[in-house]
């Protein structure tokens, strides 16, 4: 399978960084092929010029790549913390640019917008790895989980990707060394189990 992973955060010392590394050894252990960006070190523009947003826009060759492999993954995973209850504005201009029309999602013949988008992504699972501060409990109770909202019902459900799964990590500013291996051991296994092994 062709899998997309996305990571988001600026510290290549982070715990999302050490989840993207054990995502790609859980992928590379299943011999899954990876689409692998991680969108700081390659300083990813996230500004999306009024020039892009017509469905048939000339897009920079860096987006249409991007669009290229999207479209074609078999499974996505994106890996960023929780800032705000939002992705860092880099990912979220990553979504901007990206999950657009033509590719990710169409309006159907005679809708001009106001409806529910056909959505177009041939991957069928997508799988969220988001690293917090906040209790699982107050994030719920208090801000109603914003970013399960937003990558599952505003995103994903929304570009036919049916099968979505999220794990939230923290708190990771208080965590032990022993607790974020037992973590990393679980990002593994939570991959390996979504993602099983292939011949391909």
């Amino acid at each position: 399978m062709k899998i997309s992973v996305i990571l988001a955060h600026p510290n290549q010392e982070s715990f999302n960084h050490a989840i993207a590394g054990a995502v790609l050894q859980a992928l590379a252990a299943n011999r899954h092929q990876v689409i692998f960006h991680d969108l700081y070190a390659e300083q990813f523009d996230p500004i999306l010029p009024a020039e892009e947003i017509a469905r048939d826009a000339e897009l920079p060759a860096v987006i249409a790549g991007h669009c290229r492999e999207i479209a074609e993954a078999d499974g996505i995973i994106i890996i960023h913390p929780n800032w705000w209850g939002q992705p860092p504005a880099i990912l979220k201009g990553w979504v901007d640019r990206v999950i657009r029309p033509g590719v990710a999602y169409e309006f159907l013949e005679g809708d001009s917008g106001e409806g529910v988008p056909n959505g177009l992504l041939k991957a069928q699972t997508a799988l969220v790895f988001n690293t917090s501060n906040t209790t699982a409990a107050r994030e719920v109770a208090i801000f109603g989980d914003p970013l399960e909202a937003l990558w599952k019902n505003c995103i994903f459900g929304l570009c036919g990707v049916t099968d979505f799964q999220r794990r939230m990590f923290g708190i990771v500013v208080v965590s032990t060394e022993q607790q974020r291996k037992k973590w990393l051991a679980e990002v593994e296994e939570i991959v390996k189990n979504i993602f099983a092994a292939t011949d391909e």
